[in-house]
């Protein structure tokens, strides 16, 4: 990549600034400073690029910004990079970071092509996954809410004798218990309210996310998906809005390692040591994929929910997900067996849950 007729720039991107160096081919690296983030900034800075070398390459750093720049740019016909800064490297000894050296540093490692670049979605993708994010948000808040309403009770030393499960029997408790002092009671109500609140948007983002699901382009995927144990529609859906198109992966070991399920190691000479994962990459995906891993303890069989989600899937797919549960189900046996805790066992379970999800969209896309 490195000659002199490419400009190799790197952006510092901020909500109010935009600072940048540039270097062409194996020259001299050189800062510009703040370029300012309107269009015509950039216009004008694209200018000023093109005017260096006939062809001009921009990078910059992930983060809360999003994609919007990159779009931009290469819209323009210029090729821009979305670099994971996670997976820069660093010196051990550097303890001074400044927006000028940032983006000096993004030159550095771009012309060397040292650089791990993430995945950027079209924008239709993104804004599905917004819809998917927005509904787990949902979720997490009625879980906190419950979790306030569980410690408001506690601080007061009132306990329910039952299984405090927020079935039918416990909300009935719920709602006829008292306290004594008029403001206790007011506080608790306002507790009870706020969890209905939650719950009625937890429900309509999910009943609006099923009709969207069958407009976007991966729902053939979503529903081969579901074929497998544990893996239902919330947990299919909200894996591929994080991951996009499975096919990017040339291998399911690629999938295990941007959902940080491989383990970590530490190897020098004839010394192998390997510790936890890596739990490196998208934690969304490897929470889902764990969760669903927890199903394989039990003796593999094909449920009735699990039959009418294999209803118009295709016999290949099925076929795998029946390969995948006989596997997984021994497989967590024998690590079991074996003395394992329960939360390795089950790490390692979804380590190869992941491939088999890789394996399905293949065949899915397939068909």
């Amino acid at each position: 990549m490195s000659n002199d007729s490419t400009v190799f720039v790197g952006l510092d991107v901020h909500k109010g600034s935009i600072v940048a160096a540039y270097a062409v081919g194996s020259g001299h690296v050189q800062s510009i400073g703040n370029i300012g983030v309107r269009e015509c900034d950039l216009d004008r800075f694209c200018k000023r690029m093109q005017g260096k070398a006939s062809r001009v390459v921009f990078v910059y750093e992930a983060g809360p910004c999003g994609y919007g720049l990159q779009r931009y740019l290469t819209r323009k016909g210029f090729i821009c990079h979305v670099c994971a800064p996670s997976l820069m490297a660093k010196k051990p000894g550097d303890r001074v970071k400044t927006d000028r050296r940032d983006a000096e540093k993004l030159v550095r490692l771009l012309r060397m092509d040292d650089l791990a670049f993430v995945h950027v979605p079209d924008e239709r993708d993104e804004a599905f996954r917004d819809l998917v994010r927005a509904w787990g948000a949902a979720k997490e808040d009625v879980k906190k809410a419950k979790q306030r309403l569980k410690s408001f009770l506690l601080v007061h030393g009132v306990r329910y004798s039952g299984s405090a499960d927020w079935r039918e029997a416990h909300r009935r408790w719920l709602s006829e218990f008292t306290f004594a002092e008029a403001w206790s009671q007011i506080a608790f109500e306002e507790h009870r309210r706020s969890i209905g609140d939650r719950i009625a948007q937890s429900q309509r983002l999910e009943q609006v996310l099923r009709d969207a699901a069958r407009q976007w382009r991966f729902y053939p995927v979503v529903q081969a998906l579901q074929a497998l144990r544990g893996v239902q529609f919330t947990v299919a859906v909200g894996l591929i809005a994080e991951a996009g198109d499975l096919s990017r992966f040339d291998n399911p070991r690629q999938l295990m390692a941007w959902m940080g399920l491989v383990p970590s190691e530490h190897s020098s000479g004839s010394s192998i040591r390997k510790g936890g994962i890596t739990k490196a990459g998208n934690g969304y995906a490897r929470k889902l994929m764990v969760e669903a891993a927890w199903s394989y303890r039990y003796t593999a069989k094909v449920s009735r929910i699990i039959q009418l989600r294999h209803e118009g899937l295709p016999k290949p797919v099925v076929d795998r997900a029946w390969d995948a549960q006989l596997r997984l189900c021994r497989r967590y046996r024998k690590l079991s067996q074996q003395g394992k805790h329960p939360n390795v066992v089950v790490t390692a379970i979804a380590r190869e849950l992941s491939g088999f999800v890789w394996d399905i969209a293949r065949i899915a896309s397939a068909v």
